[in-house]
């Protein structure tokens, strides 16, 4: 794709002045306005779109359906679309790859290749030494296909959500899910022979599954079924059940044993239970997910069935995870330290006075840890980079990872048996590459994508800014080489800011490949709420703190202007998801700074939120309206109760899917209903909505519908930011 005019400087973007499409339509369709006001703690709330909350409605539908042809009016009448098509397909064919998961002699491992639209899981036997007639050799033996959900649906709709080898590799269990629900169904797969085994097990969304050593049955999380609980509740109350291979009366799971809580024992339906068990199957491990500032462990000895759990943590506010190998229980907690600490306790005695600290707090932040070939692998984030250290099981330093570049690790691959470890790692620039780790902490390439793409064309700057309270924060800067600053390069503004989520360096096919060949700006900033300078950085950004997050947001794009890489005409933001709340958050509060926002699968009605889909899970994040303390910053800052009428605001793109069992889609109907009746935009700065069908929240995507996805955000954009390719 052209990137410029030859007698244009390579670091020059080409621009041109925003019109509307010729053949768009130049007014949305009206949307009834509905009059209900509440009264909620002292406040009268207006809701003129609550109608669009009932998405079953024919009514609701109509409206969709013709907001969705409006949409369509105004993109695919944009300059460009065509040469856009070809060249995000052409990036979408770099495919990504995973570190493996060993189980027994094998290596299972996760890619999807070119054109396949959901990945698929391969298998391989683990290299060995053979004799022959010339000598020692390695052998290894080629991978196979084991698990490919391609095959299900020609559409690519039905997704792969998660998978678990044994431990002896003889079995690996996993979920599926359509059209984006995440709903998933478990099916138990044999590694040998490719054979299914008997039977479905439903409702195991983002299930954790914990295998016996033995392969015989394994542990696993579940939702209750329409019925078993008040109605509404089925998308809480996850429980732990045991299911036991090999039993025909039983396929389904439906007299599975339930584990936790156990007789006696009482868990919110809110809280998120997740299991491990040791490597000699004799412990087992439940860690609480009481939302995303605290957890506690529950600590079983499953080889005295009479004993009942023991609370490690009970009552804490803080974070825990364990690992346990041969009786003795790891800890990597932010008690006492905000940047994270590892603990050793034996499981016979795991009460805190018995805990043994053998890594101290760092400089760095402690993102992850796990036992590798009985050795601690600690994955550490310092300034917003990934570091990896390898000690051992005393807390001894072993080695430093050297790293590729500056960038991210994304996983952790190895047993606490393994004689080896892997990695998986990724920059702006750089695909998903997956490195072989030693024991001894020297890497080697063991598996890439293929990109095209030359990182010695780009260049990555780390920017400090101060916020409006004075706190530093980082943003990365990743351009072309060579760029010139004349305060107007079309510049696309990122972030996040929640749920302990860092936003360290990722490889993004198109959202910045596209941008850069065009000699724009891609920026990612670091805000609060996210984990990348530990808890006390993500508190800073949570429940009555939330509004730093935008605060740093918008010092962000204020920094950008004044350092005279753009100006606000040419400045673009986009979010998805608590991302989506943060771009809605910004552009209502300082709609001047930009001149587009792409707001996908957003959460806006801060006030209604919790009362859709599993959003009960985020109260601890956000908090909710329904306690008079928590609705006065909530309603302080929730965006769709702060449209002013009148206002000229940047254009917009909605985006959200109907089959999204997180963020309802309701939040971007409502809202886009009310800015089309509100603003003083006119057809040069539309506000559109986008309503995918067959789809969810964006996980398991099929490659057509991230192809379409991609070439209206580029083509709304590039028409917004005037980049004429």
């Amino acid at each position: 794709m052209p990137a410029h005019d030859r007698n244009e400087s390579a670091t020059e973007p080409v621009s041109a002045p925003q019109q509307t499409p010729e053949g768009a339509s130049l007014k949305p369709p009206h949307a009834r306005v509905s009059p209900p006001v509440e009264n909620l703690h002292g406040h009268l709330i207006a809701d003129p779109y609550r109608w669009l909350e009932n998405a079953e409605s024919p009514e609701t539908q109509r409206f969709v359906a013709e907001q969705n042809a409006y949409t369509r009016s105004v993109l695919e009448k944009a300059a460009g679309r065509d040469e856009l098509r070809a060249h995000i397909e052409q990036l979408l064919t770099i495919g990504r790859v995973a570190s493996p998961r060993i189980g027994g002699n094998r290596y299972f491992y996760e890619r999807r290749d070119g054109r396949q639209n959901q990945a698929v899981v391969y298998v391989r036997e683990r290299a060995k030494l053979e004799h022959g007639e010339s000598g020692n050799k390695i052998s290894d033996k080629p991978e196979r296909a084991l698990i490919d959900v391609n095959v299900l649906s020609p559409d690519g709709t039905i997704a792969l959500d998660w998978w678990y080898p044994s431990e002896d590799g003889r079995y690996v269990a996993y979920g599926t899910s359509a059209n984006g629900s995440e709903l998933s169904t478990l099916q138990v797969i044999e590694a040998a022979t490719g054979k299914l085994l008997p039977g479905k097990i439903e409702r195991t969304r983002a299930a954790s599954v914990a295998w016996l050593p033995d392969s015989s049955g394994f542990y696993y999380t579940r939702y209750p079924s329409a019925g078993d609980v008040p109605a509404g509740e089925e998308m809480y109350n996850r429980h732990v059940f045991f299911h036991a291979l090999g039993s025909a009366q039983n396929v389904d799971g439906s007299k599975d044993q339930l584990v936790f809580p156990a007789s006696g024992q009482s868990l919110d339906p809110q809280h998120w239970p997740n299991v491990t068990i040791s490597n000699d199957g004799q412990w087992l491990l439940i860690e609480i997910s009481m939302g995303w500032a605290k957890t506690e462990l529950h600590l079983k000895d499953i080889s005295a069935p009479a004993r009942s759990f023991v609370s490690i943590t009970e009552g804490k506010d803080f974070l825990y995870h364990g690992e346990i190998i041969d009786g003795e229980i790891y800890i990597v907690t932010n008690e006492d330290a905000p940047r994270f600490h590892v603990f050793k306790a034996s499981c016979t005695q795991p009460q805190r006075r018995n805990w043994k600290e053998i890594i101290p707090q760092g400089e760095g932040v402690i993102g992850n840890a796990g036992i590798i070939g009985k050795k601690l692998f600690v994955h550490y984030i310092q300034n917003a980079s990934s570091q990896l250290k390898i000690f051992d099981l005393e807390g001894h330093p072993v080695a430093e990872v050297p790293m590729p570049a500056l960038g991210s690790i994304f996983d952790l691959g190895g047993n606490w048996n393994s004689d080896r470890g892997f990695f998986g790692f990724i920059s702006y620039t750089i695909p998903p590459t997956v490195y072989e780790v030693s024991l001894e902490g020297a890497i080697k390439e063991w598996a890439r994508m293929e990109s095209g793409v030359d990182p010695q064309q780009y260049q990555i700057e780390q920017r400090w800014f101060y916020s409006k309270d004075g706190t530093r924060v980082p943003m990365f800067v990743v351009s072309k080489k060579g760029l010139v600053k004349n305060g107007r390069t079309p510049t696309l503004l990122s972030g996040y800011g929640g749920f302990n989520l860092g936003r360290t360096p990722f490889f993004n096919r198109n959202a910045m490949l596209v941008l850069l060949e065009q000699c724009g700006i891609y920026v990612d900033v670091q805000l609060r709420g996210g984990n990348e300078f530990g808890e006390d950085w993500h508190r800073a950004g949570m429940l009555g703190q939330k509004q730093n997050v935008f605060d740093d947001f918008i010092a962000a794009a204020e920094y950008l202007i004044a350092e005279n890489y753009t100006d606000s005409n040419h400045l673009a933001i986009q979010g998805g998801s608590n991302g989506g709340l943060l771009v809605g958050a910004v552009f209502t509060q300082r709609p001047e700074l930009f001149r587009a926002v792409v707001c996908q699968v957003p959460l806006l009605d801060m006030l209604r939120y919790q009362q859709f889909q599993i959003a009960k899970l985020w109260i601890p994040e956000y908090g909710t309206a329904d306690d008079p303390k928590q609705f006065e910053y909530l309603y302080a800052y929730s965006p769709y109760h702060h449209v002013n009428s009148g206002t000229l605001y940047p254009a917009i793109l909605f985006m959200t899917a109907e089959s999204d069992t997180r963020v309802d889609p309701m939040h971007a109907l409502k809202m886009a209903a009310l800015l089309q009746s509100q603003a003083a935009n006119g057809p040069d700065r539309p506000i559109l909505l986008r309503v995918d069908s067959k789809a969810g929240h964006g996980v398991g995507k099929p490659i057509t519908k991230l192809v379409a996805d991609a070439v209206d955000v580029w083509s709304f954009l590039f028409w917004q930011l005037g980049v004429r390719l």
